[in-house]
């Protein structure tokens, strides 16, 4: 139904200011959400959906597109494979230091109170909300993210100026898009829809930050490494489970053949085998007239556990993590030589672009749209250069070039600047 707006000097001067409020009720009415209450610094999204239903089926409104099988995406992320590749990521970047700094182009002394703003928003995500830390709050978006590349964060302004926002991890799987939002920040732009329910929670561009691995213009959604390796890690599951029970196989694989024996002959020679001969280590003595046949029933080599089809399903796996197979326990072509190198491509091609994406993310919706506060943003220390020694003299080479300041050297490993060299950069 379209919305329509008074025309007369009444319904001109309300509708610039009730534009927002009648969509969101518009939204609200057509998904069956209950009236909000008139605390603006409550969270809107529910915090664990999925316990509420065992049917993980999430129903989506027409006009919303569903996010295609997370439940089978979070029961393969258990997996002894995916989940090694998942950690691999996501603790190494919720392990990085980080902080708050001004953008380029801004000073101190352009930016009124610059060192007691970054301060509250330090603090503020130390302890982001009243259960997380930083670092649970991030493990839980980079698992989504990595998942299904649908990491959401729930933005909420509490009116504290001390601690002005408190941020809240979201199952990305229940959130929907909508593909006509307009770019308006009176228009909704996503929605959370509860298992099993067809009522949505409506929820503007500003608060909710929604991040997505590998954008493309087909879809609104991302696409995450287990999706790519998705068929992959069945295939692998599949082939792992067949080695496991062959492996486990008790049954012999060698028999006698003795030909022209009658029945009792038959079960004395058991009997025999049974008391005298198994497990006691003696030489067995046949004396018959034939020679007794060996059958073999199977070769029991490592070639019927399909060991090279299971390495190559690892590298795969790799592969879709942008990963050196190395990490995920294939060691056979790694030696001394290439391992630093190999660890510092799987830096740059996995940690490196997933930091910068969380940090774009914290600045542009956290800072700019939910607070308005666009003069600073928030970056991950050691993305640059993971050797230490390398960047120290990289630094103190610019550094006694004139091309860093002291300060600016301080900034890049995340250090307060000092109070002399300011004043002396202020008056130069």
């Amino acid at each position: 139904m379209p919305f329509v707006f008074g025309t007369g000097r009444q319904g001109r001067a309300g509708s610039k200011v009730n534009v927002k409020e009648a969509i969101r009720s518009a939204w609200r009415r057509w998904g069956g959400v209950e009236a909000e209450s008139g605390d603006a610094s409550q969270r809107k999204t529910v915090g664990l959906p999925a316990v509420l239903s065992p049917y993980m089926g999430y129903h989506a409104p027409g006009n919303l597109m569903p996010k295609a099988t997370p439940a089978n995406l979070r029961r393969f992320a258990e997996t002894p494979l995916a989940r090694r590749a998942i950690n691999v990521i996501k603790d190494r970047i919720a392990s990085l230091d980080w902080q708050v700094k001004l953008k380029r182009g801004y000073t101190t002394g352009t930016v009124t109170d610059a060192e007691k703003r970054a301060e509250i928003l330090r603090r503020s995500l130390e302890e982001p909300n009243p259960s997380d830390s930083f670092r649970t709050l991030m493990e839980q978006v980079l698992e989504d993210t990595l998942v299904g590349g649908f990491g959401a964060i729930e933005m909420v302004l509490t009116g504290d100026e001390e601690k002005p926002f408190e941020l809240w991890p979201v199952d990305g799987a229940t959130i929907r898009i909508n593909p006509r939002w307009d770019g308006s920040a009176g228009t909704p732009r996503y929605g959370q829809t509860m298992p099993g329910q067809s009522s949505t929670i409506a929820l503007a561009d500003d608060e909710l930050m929604y991040v997505r691995m590998n954008p493309r213009t087909h879809t609104p959604f991302g696409m995450g490494p287990l999706e790519v390796a998705f068929e992959t890690v069945n295939t692998f599951l599949g082939a792992h489970r067949f080695a496991g029970k062959l492996a486990s196989n008790s049954v012999v694989q060698y028999a006698l053949w003795l030909n022209e024996t009658t029945p009792a002959q038959h079960e004395r020679l058991i009997r025999w085998w049974q008391d005298e001969i198994e497990g006691t280590g003696r030489v067995p003595v046949l004396s018959s007239e034939q020679k007794p046949e060996v059958l073999r029933f199977g070769s029991g080599t490592d070639a019927d556990l399909r060991l090279n089809w299971q390495e190559f399903l690892i590298r795969m796996v790799a592969n879709a993590f942008s990963l050196p197979p190395m990490l995920l326990g294939l060691e056979r072509d790694v030696n001394q030589s290439t391992a630093a190198e190999q660890a510092d491509e799987a830096f740059r091609s996995a940690i490196t672009p997933l930091a910068r994406l969380m940090a774009e993310h914290l600045t542009r919706d956290l800072f700019a749209k939910r607070l308005g506060w666009r003069e600073f943003e928030f970056a991950f220390n050691e993305l640059d250069a993971r050797d230490e020694m390398t960047e120290v003299e990289m630094q103190t080479s610019l550094l006694k070039a004139g091309v860093l300041t002291v300060n600016e050297v301080r900034a890049m490993r995340g250090l307060s600047p000092l109070a002399e060299a300011a004043a002396a950069n202020d008056k130069g």
